[in-house]
């Protein structure tokens, strides 16, 4: 891909300081939505400024050589239910469950490390071998295909219950409209930041709709949920200041205590066999902004400094959010449209999720933007995860018989939305058409040329 910005170039501060805001916008509903599935007193704040601070971590790690950001992992959220139904049928305290989160993901990160010191001693070129472009494609394909479902749900959702959805569609279009005219047509800067336009496109739409829906007593109009904004008590600090309510403080010294032997092994089994199932994502996504920026980021940094990154990141992010890390597909879809691959604009977004998470306005107005609007954008993140895939895919021969089934497994198990459970363990699509992928292949691997 022609790059307008470079993974070392060096924007000028007020352009960085929009990607960095870009690249918030595009990686923000996913990194809240899993503190918000969970409950149990985790929070939009923590889980930012988790996140924040694990980005932090995996550029030291990757020599700021990677651009792609670390939010909340969709793939532990049946491991973090367990962590705390663990500590209950345990009878442990809820203080317990939140040490689980903590040392589950330690588990998680060092199954990372793990497998970084083997890469080390034995190269990636295995790796190459094992997961070809025929697997690799596709699999990057399917990491965008299965998204979509999330990315329709949310177009045509309306954030306030009564509130019509085709109001709510024409906000989610009129903000991929946007998004698309900038990134296609814009000057110089819009053409940088399509998504922040974009937002603020569909956000201004949404808020003209509530005004014309108070006016006129109609609430089909009104999809925009204003709620966390009219919570906040400017009457005193916490009104605009807060310290985000980190994992190992509701945890404390005696949820410490009561870890037990039991629970660390449920522990083990909720965490350590899903955290292989990440390192096949972890693969996929790096071969496919690899692909992006024109650089394989398996060989430099290297394979094991990103694997390091992301599992020390995981390690350091839970401990103060309470949700493990993952490379965003939305992070990497934002550098495919808007051709920026600068790591600083990265370095710059993990400052900024650090920082917003302790100003309360900022928070409360993150939360307010309708799901609508960021299904709109979503629409077009996961659509170019996809078709980077199929790029990816392109110099595959067809006219064989294994590469054709190798795809097709990988294909339709993927957009089947195929998922298997093994108890807490649950094994999902993406990593469920990555490895039938990988058996097949080996499977056929005999087939003559």
């Amino acid at each position: 891909m022609d790059l307008i910005y470079g993974i070392k170039d060096k924007p000028k501060f007020g352009k960085v300081v929009l990607f960095a805001l870009q690249q918030l916008l595009a990686i923000m509903a996913a990194t809240i939505a899993v503190p918000a599935i969970i409950g149990h007193g985790l929070t939009a704040s923590a889980a930012l400024f988790g996140a924040g601070v694990g980005t932090i971590v995996y550029l030291l790690f990757t020599k700021s050589s990677s651009p792609v950001f670390l939010g909340s992992s969709f793939a532990f959220i049946g491991s973090m239910f367990s962590a705390f139904a663990g500590a209950a049928t345990l009878g442990l305290s809820e203080q317990a469950g939140y040490w689980g989160l903590i040392i589950g993901a330690l588990m998680a990160g060092l199954v990372y490390v793990i497998i970084a010191i083997i890469v080390k001693v034995c190269g990636v070129e295995w790796i190459n071998r094992l997961m070809p472009p025929v697997i690799i494609g596709p699999t990057v394909a399917i990491i965008g295909l299965s998204l979509s479902g999330n990315a329709i749900g949310d177009l045509m959702k309306s954030s306030v219950e009564g509130g019509s959805t085709y109001v709510a569609l024409i906000c989610g279009l009129f903000t991929l409209a946007v998004t698309m005219l900038y990134s296609t047509y814009g000057k110089k800067v819009g053409r940088l930041i399509p998504f922040i336009l974009g937002i603020l496109g569909g956000y201004i739409l949404a808020t003209l709709f509530a005004i014309i829906g108070n006016l006129t007593g109609n609430e089909a109009l009104i999809i925009i949920n204003y709620g966390a904004v009219k919570a906040l008590d400017f009457s005193s600090i916490s009104g605009y200041l807060s310290l985000p309510k980190f994992t190992f403080l509701l945890g404390g010294g005696a949820g410490l205590k009561a870890v037990s032997g039991k629970y660390l092994l449920t522990l083990f089994t909720a965490y350590v066999p899903v955290a292989f199932v990440v390192f096949a994502e972890h693969l996929a996504d790096h071969k496919n902004l690899s692909a992006i920026v024109g650089n394989d980021l398996l060989k430099e940094p290297g394979l094991t400094r990103t694997l390091l990154g992301d599992g020390v990141g995981t390690m350091v992010s839970t401990f103060f959010g309470g949700c493990p890390n993952t490379t965003y597909g939305e992070s990497i879809g934002c550098v495919a449209i808007t051709r920026n691959a600068s790591t600083i604009s990265i370095w710059g977004c993990a400052f900024i999720c650090i920082i917003f998470s302790m100003i309360s306005p900022l928070v409360a107005l993150l939360e307010t933007i309708p799901s609508c609007v960021m299904g709109g954008v979503c629409v077009a993140l996961y659509g170019f995860i996809a078709v980077s895939g199929f790029k990816m895919f392109q110099t595959v021969d067809l006219n064989k018989n294994k590469n054709l089934f190798v795809a097709s497994v990988i294909f339709i198990t993927g957009v089947g939305g195929m998922v298997v459970s093994f108890g807490a363990v649950e094994i999902r699509t993406v990593a469920c058409a990555l490895i039938l992928g990988i058996l097949t292949n080996l499977m056929l691997s005999r087939e003559e040329a």
